[in-house]
């Protein structure tokens, strides 16, 4: 989608542009992929604080006396350990044993879920929960155009957020949230994030946005607050090996096989369930990696995976060269003979075979 008129703008893209971001199509967005160096703005989350507008994302409420049922059948997490205000990371299966979508499911009460979903499968996903809620009766509310989202991150975000409201942040523990004011504004705070620097993301209405970001970005003056693109999103996250859908999972690829069996949870049927319970059994045939490069090089999506003797074993799904390890890393699907931590496997880079090593995940 080359022409930008034809894209989507956040309540944020003005903010970008006015403070010189590079902008690029994503998910049919035009969104920042970084304002003056990706490097250090991955720095920034890492060492201090830094703002992420994701409010391309998708919002999507479920609601009823069958909200429960559809969204336990839907995702293969077990939405019944949830408590109210409580944050769950999840995925939905399809028809054919691959992942349609890999989501957070919130819960305010027993008939009131709020499912966050990525920007570039917003349609398909909804498709797929109509389609599946036609047996449950539950009613399905798609608010991805009512929200704006800032993800404030890195180890000041805390003591940026605090200045603004009254709500006590450290008594709102990982993957929980709460509904309330920040600078005024009512909102929804929860502490999540793609980072793995720790902080909040903020889901608030699309005309109180712009009030908040400035809000944000004042009270974080002292802690040398950055905003951040896509860029460094998507190397934090690799630091960290959470997946990224449309590279390490897709609608091929099993939750057992991306390392998701902890999310993969089978006390309570899901669609699909069993299909998924058998691949755990019979132990899959291939399984997503980390590795680091020992040789020179820098791997990309795509690139094969190979062993000693030139066999292609496997391929990258995720690659980068980590700010924070200052070396190259990456992720890929490899024959499960493979990936053994530090086995030996090579990536082809232009018709070099690159060595590296499996690692475990996180790779910090």
């Amino acid at each position: 989608m080359s022409d930008s008129t034809a894209l989507k703008s956040t309540a944020l893209t003005a903010k970008h542009t006015s403070l010189g971001a590079k902008m690029v199509p994503f998910a049919g967005y035009n969104m920042p992929v970084l304002y003056k160096n990706l490097i250090q703005e991955h720095h920034a989350i890492r060492n201090q604080v830094g703002v992420f507008d994701v409010s391309h994302m998708g919002e999507v409420f479920i609601e009823g006396p069958n909200a429960y049922a559809l969204v336990e059948y839907i995702t293969t997490n077990d939405v019944s350990a949830l408590t109210d205000y409580r944050v769950q990371y999840s995925c939905m299966p399809n028809d054919i044993g691959g992942i349609v979508d890999d989501l957070l499911v919130y819960r305010f009460h027993a008939e009131k879920y709020f499912l966050v979903i990525n920007a570039s499968n917003i349609d398909k996903d909804l498709a797929w929960m109509h389609k599946q809620n036609e047996k449950f009766g539950a009613t399905i509310r798609n608010a991805s155009d009512d929200y704006s989202l800032l993800a404030v991150q890195g180890p000041k975000a805390i003591d940026t957020l605090q200045k603004l409201t009254s709500v006590n942040l450290s008594e709102t523990p990982y993957y929980h949230f709460t509904e309330g004011s920040m600078a005024g504004i009512d909102l929804i705070i929860s502490n999540t994030g793609y980072t793995g620097a720790g902080g909040f993301e903020l889901y608030v209405s699309n005309d109180q946005a712009e009030k908040l970001w400035d809000a944000v970005f004042e009270a974080g003056a002292e802690f040398g607050i950055e905003p951040c693109g896509l860029g460094a999103r998507d190397t934090l996250r690799l630091e960290k090996g959470f997946c990224l859908y449309g590279n390490d999972i897709n609608d091929e690829t099993s939750p057992i096989e991306a390392g998701l069996g902890w999310i993969t949870k089978f006390n309570n049927p899901f669609h699909m369930s069993e299909h998924h319970l058998k691949i755990k059994e019979d132990k899959p045939t291939k399984k997503l990696v980390g590795f680091e490069l020992i040789d020179r090089g820098v791997p990309r999506q795509h690139y094969p995976i190979c062993d000693a003797n030139g066999t292609v074993i496997g391929e990258v799904t995720s690659g980068t060269m980590s700010p924070t390890l200052n070396k190259a890393i990456g992720m890929g699907y490899v024959q499960t003979a493979f990936s053994k931590a530090d086995s030996e496997i090579f990536v082809e880079v232009r018709g070099k075979l690159l060595k590296a090593v499996v690692a475990k995940i996180p790779f910090l």
